[in-house]
């Protein structure tokens, strides 16, 4: 397996730049909003489900786990604690940075983490090796072509891949109308999207990957599928 996920003892490395469109979306505020929440209350439902799926069905321990749109990376520490050897992180947003730098140094697992900033994973599949685990969580919903994102993620993942979703409703749809329609009127690029949930696990499935568990409440659906 490539070494692109594995730890190497090295701090965090940040390449590229972030893209504008999710610059000024998930800004520095954004971020330190999120570490402060994680520093509070730990991991939110969604997140403990994910790890618990992961930890529970799967096994993480000595895991290479990739984290595609992973934040300030609160998911991954979690992981790292409960026994994955190294994560890397692929973002869009360089303003997560900082946040991100300061919540390893102060865990103590900087030389197990890799954070790379610019790498659109749809359009440079072969930008990073494979790892056991890939994890997208609240990402799909951030991304127009779910297909190609999720056809990427999907030839990465040798063990497991994890995503979550916004459930197709007629509310979510009409909150990401109005996220969308402000995002207009303030001239910004960002746009949301409610893919459709069967076509995001076709995709997967086509990729060789099992969807052998789905959890759905009225915020976010999670698929966590294996090889």
């Amino acid at each position: 397996m490539d070494d692109c996920c594995s730890a190497s003892g090295a701090a965090p490395r940040r390449t590229g730049v972030g893209d504008e469109r999710y610059d000024a979306v998930f800004d520095e505020r954004f971020a330190r909003r999120v570490a402060r929440h994680y520093a509070r209350r730990g991991l939110a439902a969604p997140e403990r489900r994910i790890v618990a799926y992961l930890v529970d069905e799967v096994g993480v321990e000595g895991a290479r786990v990739l984290e595609i749109g992973g934040g300030v990376g609160e998911l991954q520490l979690a992981l790292l604690e409960r026994g994955a050897a190294s994560t890397v992180n692929l973002e869009l947003s360089a303003a997560y940075e900082k946040t991100a730098h300061r919540l390893l140094a102060e865990a103590g697992v900087a030389g197990r983490v890799t954070r790379t900033v610019g790498v659109d994973i749809a359009e440079h599949p072969n930008a990073v090796g494979p790892a056991d685990i890939v994890v997208l969580h609240r990402v799909v919903c951030c991304y127009p072509d779910a297909e190609r994102l999720l056809s990427a993620a999907a030839d990465l993942a040798t063990s497991a891949l994890v995503f979550s979703h916004p459930p197709r409703s007629v509310m979510s749809r009409a909150a990401a109308g109005w996220v969308n329609l402000v995002m207009r009127l303030l001239g910004r690029g960002y746009r949301g999207f409610v893919h459709s949930p069967d076509a995001m696990v076709g995709v997967v499935s086509a990729h060789g990957l099992h969807a052998s568990y789905r959890h759905q409440d009225r915020v976010w659906c999670i698929v966590g599928a294996r090889r």
